[in-house]
């Protein structure tokens, strides 16, 4: 048995994009998809820190309550997938609760990496307003962790070209499937 938990973004819930085709993706791949659902962020959190890790933290105590009945030891392979706040929530929730998941980071911040990394795979937008390409970069580099980068495209890994974002979409389906199975 497989199980893979999905770790929304502020503004990015599970019916969105990424989140969405990752679900379908896993259910095909024989996966049990838990999708987790946030609520009560301060939407103005953008641009300061103390906002943010305030918003971690609500991601962070969100994640255990949904989650505190999930019986991990249950399942061969458990995959946390993570959208922006959510990548950091993922991350704390294995390291805290000693969870051995792989992890997909879809669009992490900065403080994302507060926690190990290892075993994850990362996707970033090079216009992402959130996280400058060259320090994402950095730490990314000094965990290991292969980053797939999307010229031009944002937080959303969207460049406002319907046909530019289904290619890309599509090539991250790609490779979340590879990581998935």
């Amino acid at each position: 048995m497989k199980l893979c938990v999905l770790f929304p973004g502020i503004g990015y819930h599970c019916d969105k994009p990424l989140l969405y085709y990752t679900a379908k993706l896993a259910r095909s791949l024989g996966y049990d998809v838990i999708p987790l659902k946030y609520q009560g962020f301060d939407v103005s959190a953008k641009g300061s820190e103390e906002k943010m890790r305030s918003a971690a933290e609500l991601a962070f105590k969100l994640s255990e309550e949904q989650l505190a009945d999930a019986d991990f030891s249950a399942y061969q392979r458990v995959v946390f997938v993570g959208k922006s706040i959510g990548t950091a929530a993922a991350l704390r929730y294995r390291a805290e609760h000693g969870i051995n998941a792989g992890t997909v980071l879809f669009t992490p911040l900065a403080m994302t990496f507060d926690c190990p990394a290892d075993g994850s795979i990362a996707f970033h937008g090079t216009s992402d307003p959130w996280v400058e390409t060259a320090a994402l970069e950095t730490l990314c580099g000094e965990q290991n962790v292969p980053l797939y980068k999307y010229p031009k495209a944002n937080h959303s890994l969207e460049t406002g070209d319907v046909f530019t974002d289904l290619g890309c979409i599509r090539e991250v389906m790609g490779l979340v499937s590879e990581y998935l199975k």
